[in-house]
């Protein structure tokens, strides 16, 4: 049984198709890109599969689940944004994980905290944009998870934090799971990937072994990426 299922999952809004019949087979054990210019439907499929959003038709199981409370428990979704009260300590949050998901270890998160130079008394409000983005990825990886959705984990960092934050991501995941990496940053992930999945205007153009890819096309899957999203590129820049 795959871990992840999508047949024909459509989602729109005010009549503009955000997912256009996405077809997924997801197997465990894999880091996969999902890989997309802004718009492409990224942020939305992440959403359906975390239970967030339904799709207006189509199917999703994962672990054979609809999104329900069971997938919620084996599911750990890294949102684009935080959503904790700022009147709130890093410490108040770790409490809070371990209350609410069964597979949050906290020995796990306070060792992360360590390494990533976290100070649990510190208060929400006076985290900055990285330390708060640290926090997240520590909150998200101290789960034994089936499966990890991290969108745009990338985004807005420094070349030396990527680095970091892919670091922590190959170091901390559950190896019998899989992680799911929405990104525009190909370039930056491309060495620990084993799939890539290509997602233009809500379809799914490509899904492959990233290591099958480069052997046919002969070159890296940043390089496809450019190429196959160059045209659109150029349309969002005017």
């Amino acid at each position: 049984m795959y871990l992840v299922e999508c047949t024909d999952l459509r989602k729109s809004y005010s009549g503009h198709p955000a997912l256009d019949g996405v077809d997924l087979r997801l197997e465990r054990g894999k880091i996969i890109a999902l890989a997309g210019p802004n718009g492409s439907g990224k942020t939305t499929l992440i959403k359906i599969l975390n239970g967030l959003l339904q799709p207006d038709s189509g199917r999703v199981t994962i672990d054979g689940h609809a999104p329900d409370r069971y997938t919620r428990s084996i599911v750990s979704y890294l949102p684009d944004r935080d959503y904790f009260a700022e009147w709130m300590t890093i410490r108040d949050i770790m409490d809070y994980f371990a209350d609410f998901y069964a597979d949050f270890d906290r020995q796990k998160a306070d060792d992360m905290c360590r390494t990533l130079e976290l100070q649990p008394a510190m208060k929400i409000k006076n985290l900055s944009k990285g330390t708060r983005e640290k926090m997240q990825l520590m909150l998200v990886m101290s789960r034994k998870a089936s499966l990890y959705l991290l969108d745009e984990p990338l985004a807005g960092v420094d070349p030396a934090a990527r680095d970091f934050i892919l670091h922590t991501i190959l170091t901390s995941y559950n190896d019998a799971g899989s992680v799911l990496i929405s990104t525009h940053l190909i370039s930056d992930v491309e060495q620990v990937l084993d799939e890539v999945i290509f997602l233009k205007e809500g379809k799914v153009i490509l899904h492959e072994n990233t290591d099958d890819l480069r052997q046919r096309e002969n070159r890296s899957v940043d390089e496809l990426f450019r190429e196959m999203f160059r045209v659109q590129s150029w349309k969002e820049e005017e």
